[in-house]
C-alpha cells in the first residue's frame, strides 16, 4: 500500500520540503506528548466515559430510591405488627366514644371500663391497616416515633390549669357526649 503523503507528491499536489516539514511536526508533538504525559484525547473516548458516569449516576439515585421505598414498607411493617399484637378490646359497650380523624369526626363503640382508660390517657387510638385501634400509651408512642400521623388521639394524664384562667371552676368533661 502507498501512503497518502507519497500519492500526493507523485500527483504533484505537494513538495517534499512541506511533507519533510509534516513530519518534523508530528514527531515533535508525539515527542512532546510523552515527555509532558499528555496524550490527545479521543472525543468519542471522553463521550463513552461520560455516558458511563450519567448511568451510574442514575443508577445509584434509582438504587437509593428503591431503598428508601424498602425501608418505609419495613416500618409500616412494623407499626402493623405493634399494632395487631398489642390491640386491646374495645369491649361489647354501646357507649359512643367520639374523636377527631384529620377534619372527620369518627365514632367507636366502646365499654364503660374502656372509656374510662381512653378519658385517663392509658389507651391510644391508632389508625392503621384502614381500621381504628386501641393501643396502650407505650404501644402509641411507639407507632408515634415511626409515623406520628397514624396517631389519631391521645389524651393527655395529666392536665394543668393556668391560675389565671377565669374559668378554671368550670371544667369540661371528657365524656361528654356531642
Amino acid at each position: 500500500m502507498v501512503s497518502l503523503q507519497e500519492q500526493l507528491l507523485k500527483a504533484g499536489l505537494v513538495d517534499k520540503n512541506k511533507v519533510k516539514k509534516v513530519n518534523q511536526d508530528k514527531s515533535k508533538q508525539k515527542k512532546e506528548e510523552r515527555r509532558t504525559g499528555t496524550e490527545s484525547v479521543d472525543e468519542a473516548r471522553l463521550a463513552a466515559l461520560e455516558t458511563q458516569r450519567k448511568n451510574a449516576e442514575r443508577a445509584r439515585e434509582l438504587n437509593a430510591q428503591r431503598d428508601a421505598a424498602a425501608a418505609q414498607k419495613a416500618i409500616m411493617a412494623q407499626i402493623v405488627q405493634m399494632a395487631q399484637k398489642n390491640r386491646q378490646s374495645k369491649g361489647n359497650g354501646d357507649i359512643a366514644y367520639n374523636f377527631t380523624h384529620g377534619t372527620k369526626i369518627e365514632r367507636i363503640y366502646v365499654s364503660a371500663a374502656v372509656q374510662a382508660h381512653l378519658i385517663a390517657g392509658r389507651l391510644v387510638i391508632v389508625f392503621v391497616g384502614g381500621a381504628f385501634e386501641l393501643v396502650p400509651r407505650v404501644i402509641a408512642d411507639k407507632i408515634a416515633e415511626r409515623d406520628a400521623s397514624l396517631v389519631v388521639r391521645v389524651n393527655k394524664t395529666a392536665t394543668q390549669v393556668d391560675e389565671d384562667d377565669p374559668y378554671a371552676a368550670f371544667q369540661i368533661p371528657d365524656d361528654l357526649m356531642w
